[in-house]
């Protein structure tokens, strides 16, 4: 048995009271699956901005009628403090996944990104200190890095930011560190990479690639690269988050807290190359797919060329092992994004 099945199993014989922000979208709703799965209690608090009613509909599915019962569901607002004090009274460990994402939709509007990310993010952890609560996790990003050319990325060399969504991050991470010193709060931030798998919403201009991708080849739309295809990122299926999240809230090692971790695979993957792999998984079923070649546009402001993890911190300390690579996660993901459009 690995590191990650003991805790699991521990969950299990002592369950923990969680919240989760954002649990309507895409990691919140794939982490309310798994904990309740373990028999855990949740609270959850949505304002469905960018979550789904289908999200949570959907999970209800994939559990016991007693395990749904655990779940206690709060529609509100991460800028509303009051809102957050509800949800956050009587919780062991705060999983903090509400944001406003994207970098484009950031610099387009650079006030929603601030008063989703820097006000929402202060209300949480506010409220998480307030009730007591032991543990706070929070989604950071990989946007951190900025311009830092270095590769792989390793957590204590970043550059300048390049976009506002990525200055909310990088702020995140330090009222996180401040909350440690000053209230003596066990915060662990972990920067995602290029996280993918079901649920990823495909809608509006602010789809992730991968659901954007799987949905124009089986619709016949045009699909578009920006740049040349080379740029290259670390995708992360949502198993290995999830995966993430729950060791975070778990550990026992004094050693791990007040750090923030990467949490990728710990691979590079081309977009020219995460197509064809896409046309390879849609044209079994749509065999016309096959032949469909990619459009290329210009690059897109505020992106950076290449990413890649270094996830020796996240392994040694929280003793992460991924288990899904970009291939793996997507033959995973396939049959959910498939079926979905």
């Amino acid at each position: 048995m690995n590191h990650y099945e003991k805790v699991k199993q521990t969950l299990r014989e002592k369950p923990k009271v969680w919240l989760i922000t954002g649990v309507a979208g895409f990691i919140g709703s794939n982490l309310l699956e798994a904990l309740l799965k373990l028999d855990q209690k949740v609270i959850g608090i949505d304002g469905f901005l960018t979550g789904h009613h289908r999200n949570l509909d959907e999970v209800r599915s994939l559990v016991s009628p007693s395990q749904w019962a655990n779940f206690t569901f709060h529609e509100g607002d991460i800028r509303d403090l009051e809102a957050c004090r509800k949800a956050a009274n009587g919780v062991d460990v705060v999983l903090h996944q509400a944001a406003l994402g994207s970098v484009p939709r950031s610099i387009e509007n650079p006030i929603a990104t601030n008063e989703h990310n820097l006000t929402g993010f202060l209300n949480v952890i506010v409220a998480a200190r307030d009730a007591k609560v032991k543990r706070f996790v929070f989604a950071t990003s990989s946007s951190v890095y900025g311009d830092h050319p270095a590769l792989p990325k390793i957590e204590d060399q970043i550059g300048n930011p390049l976009s506002p969504y990525a200055v909310t991050k990088q702020v995140n991470e330090k009222y996180a560190s401040v909350f440690s010193r000053v209230y003596g709060m066990e915060c662990i931030g972990l920067r995602y990479f290029n996280v993918f798998g079901p649920r990823q919403d495909p809608d509006g201009p602010y789809a992730a690639v991968m659901p954007k991708w799987f949905a124009g080849l089986i619709s016949g739309e045009e699909i578009f690269i920006n740049g040349d295809g080379e740029t290259s990122r670390d995708f992360c299926f949502v198993e290995n988050v999830v995966q993430a999240n729950l060791l975070a809230g778990c550990t026992e090692n004094p050693e791990a807290v007040s750090q923030v971790y990467n949490i990728a695979y710990g691979g590079r993957t081309t977009l020219n190359e995460l197509f064809d792999l896409i046309r390879s998984i849609v044209s079994q079923s749509h065999p016309e797919a096959g032949a469909k070649k990619p459009v290329y546009k210009d690059f897109r402001p505020g992106d950076i060329r290449h990413s890649l993890a270094n996830i020796d911190k996240a392994k040694s300390l929280l003793e992460y092992a991924p288990q899904y690579s970009v291939k793996d996660g997507m033959e995973k993901a396939a049959e959910w994004y498939l079926n979905y459009t």
